[in-house]
């Protein structure tokens, strides 16, 4: 009997881009942000763009309770905040590989930490 997260296993499989939502640590409000991931084994890879000063990983930091949305499938999830630089270069090589060098290059200001998912 499928899952409920079959469906999104699925989708998170064949696109390119999610929303995540993440509870403002000032505002308490929940706040929908596009990001590109990669999904490999169970696991959902994400990059902040502006690495530890981006806005929804400092709200991350407050509250480790993420929701991700990949077209309509949905799942409340917790994060693995990623410091290690080894494991850090582990997951932007990933990105790397999906979105190609210079489109990582063009878009992501500093490469210090990143979050990891799993999704059961």
């Amino acid at each position: 009997m499928p899952t409920r997260n079959d469906a999104l296993k699925d989708r998170l499989s064949r696109y390119r881009e999610i929303n995540i939502t993440v509870t403002g640590r000032k505002s308490g409000r929940a706040i929908s942000i596009p990001v590109w991931f990669v999904w490999e084994d169970d696991k959902l890879y994400l990059l902040p763009v502006q690495g530890s000063d981006t806005q929804w990983y400092k709200n991350v930091l407050k509250n480790l309770s993420i929701r991700i949305d990949a077209r309509g499938a949905e799942a409340e999830v917790k994060v693995v905040l990623v410091t290690d630089a080894a494991q850090v270069s582990s997951v932007v090589g990933k990105f790397r590989a999906k979105y190609g060098t210079n489109d990582v290059k063009k878009y992501y200001s500093k490469l210090n930490i990143a979050v990891v998912v799993q999704v059961r």
